[in-house]
C-alpha cells in the first residue's frame, strides 16, 4: 500500500467521525433521557467495532496455524490492540452514560457490563502474552490458540442481557419491533460506519508498524549473530611454530 493511500484512509477517518459527530448533536434530545442519550452515538459503535476487532484476531490466529504466513499473526495481533482500545472506550462512554441514567457509574450485578469488563482484561492479557514471548514462532503459535479460545466471549458478552436480566436494558437495534425512534436509528447507523472506517485506518496502520517492527526484529536478530561471531577466527598455520 503506497503512503499516499494510508494518508487518503486517514483523511476519511477523520472525515467520517467529524460527520458523525455532526450527525449525532443535530438529532433532537431524547424524550426521557435528554441530552445523555447521544452517549449512544459513541458507546454502541465502539461496542460492535471490539466484536468485529476480536472476531478478526480470531481469524487472523486461525489462518496463522493454517497457513504460518507472519502476515496473518500481524493482522490478528494490530486488531487485538484495536479492539482492546474501543472496549475500554466502550465501558468509559456506558459509566458516564449510567451515571444520569441510573445514578450509578458501576453495577457489579450487571451482567453486561461485568461480562465485558472481562474481555476487556483477557484480551489485554493476549497482548502482555504476546509481549512475554521474544521467539517470532512461538509467540504467533501461542497467541493465535488464546486469540481462538477468548473469542468465545463476544457471544457471551452480547447474549448477556438476554441471559441475564439485569440492570442493563436488553437488545434494542436489532429487534423486528426496535423501540427506537428513526431519527436517532439513522444517526446510530452513521456513526457505526464512522467507527467502522476509523477502525480499517488503525488496522491498516498498526499492521504497517507491526511488519516495520519485525523486520528491525530480524534486522536486530542478525547484528547480534555477526557480533557474537566476530571473534573467531582461523588459525594461522603458517606462523606456526615447527615441532622438532
Amino acid at each position: 500500500m503506497r503512503e499516499r493511500s494510508y494518508q487518503a484512509l486517514s483523511l476519511m477517518a477523520i472525515a467520517a467521525i467529524a460527520v458523525g459527530f455532526t450527525v449525532a448533536t443535530t438529532v433532537p434530545p431524547e424524550r426521557v433521557q435528554g441530552e445523555f442519550a447521544k452517549i449512544m452515538f459513541v458507546h454502541v459503535p465502539s461496542a460492535w467495532l471490539a466484536f468485529l476487532a476480536f472476531g478478526v484476531t480470531m481469524i487472523g490466529g486461525a489462518a496463522w496455524l493454517i497457513r504460518k504466513t507472519p502476515i496473518w499473526d500481524r493482522v490478528a495481533a494490530a486488531s487485538a490492540e484495536v479492539g482492546v482500545f474501543y472496549t475500554a472506550l466502550a465501558l468509559m462512554t456506558g459509566m458516564i452514560w449510567g451515571y444520569p441514567v441510573w445514578g450509578t457509574f458501576w453495577d457489579w450485578s450487571d451482567a453486561r457490563m461485568m461480562s465485558t469488563a472481562i474481555m476487556f482484561f483477557v484480551y489485554v492479557g493476549y497482548l502482555a502474552l504476546r509481549r512475554s514471548i521474544p521467539d517470532p514462532e512461538t509467540r504467533a503459535r501461542r497467541s493465535a490458540i488464546l486469540g481462538i479460545v477468548a473469542f468465545v466471549q463476544v457471544p457471551l458478552v452480547y447474549f448477556s442481557v438476554t441471559l441475564f436480566r439485569t440492570l442493563h436494558q436488553g437488545t434494542t437495534v436489532v429487534r423486528p419491533d426496535a423501540p427506537i425512534d428513526p431519527e436517532f436509528l439513522r444517526a446510530l447507523m452513521i456513526n457505526l460506519a464512522a467507527f467502522t472506517v476509523v477502525y480499517a485506518a488503525f488496522m491498516t496502520w498498526r499492521t504497517r508498524l507491526a511488519r516495520l517492527e519485525d523486520e528491525l526484529e530480524e534486522t536486530e536478530a542478525v547484528a547480534d549473530f555477526e557480533i557474537a561471531g566476530s571473534g573467531i577466527t582461523a588459525p594461522n598455520l603458517e606462523e606456526a611454530p615447527d615441532h622438532v
